[in-house]
């Protein structure tokens, strides 16, 4: 949840249109790659698995 949490306010810090969805079918998550959560998923791209990235973080992941 707190992973979301900063998601979230990481793209509204940076003004970005987003759309954010908890997947918690282990099918789906396996299929990123995913062995490890929790994991942030940015355009189909495992950007962090298996920690909680701070609100700075996530918004320099997104701003890549």
């Amino acid at each position: 949840q707190k992973l979301g949490e900063n998601a979230r306010q990481a793209a509204t810090e940076l003004r970005l249109d987003f759309h954010i969805e908890k997947v918690k079918d282990l099918r789906q998550i396996m299929a990123f790659g995913v062995m490890v959560t929790p994991a942030l998923v940015v355009d189909g791209v495992v950007k962090v698995a298996g920690k909680i990235p701070g609100v700075e973080d996530i918004k320099k992941i997104l701003a890549q």
